[in-house]
């Protein structure tokens, strides 16, 4: 005789419940909500450039020698805008269109869009004027 091997609902509704719960503080950093509503611009140099996954991201040092973290779209988003590993290189010239993170202690922002040597890189071009 032959038992089955499906799984009951209550172990597939356990299943995804410990999913979502793993996934929750991922989804939580992707968004926008830890994000000002409110765009600023960042003028400084590029001090780093990581295209490792979730996200890509720059280390821009501004004027007043504040290190920003500036978190790209994610790798399709930025790849589609035409920025890549060797669009730029440290010492590059940056502005940064974005919004900023919510606790004013972090120099920290999410890029709308880049611009490098004239050139806009649009990360999110929906999100751009938009506050």
């Amino acid at each position: 005789m032959l038992t089955s091997l499906r799984p009951s609902r209550t172990m597939l509704g356990a299943g995804l419940a410990g999913l979502l719960a793993l996934s929750a503080p991922a989804l939580a950093h992707h968004g926008w909500s830890w994000a000002e509503s409110e765009q600023m611009t960042l003028e400084g140099t590029i001090k780093t450039i990581s295209m490792a996954p979730p996200h890509p991201s720059l280390e821009v040092t501004a004027s007043d020698g504040t290190l920003w973290q500036v978190d790209l779209g994610n790798p399709r988003q930025t790849s589609a805008s035409g920025f890549t590993g060797d669009t730029a290189k440290p010492g590059d010239a940056i502005t940064v269109l974005g919004n900023r993170n919510r606790d004013s202690a972090k120099a920290h922002m999410k890029a709308v869009r880049i611009t490098l040597a004239g050139t806009n890189y649009d990360m999110y071009p929906e999100r751009i004027g938009r506050n």
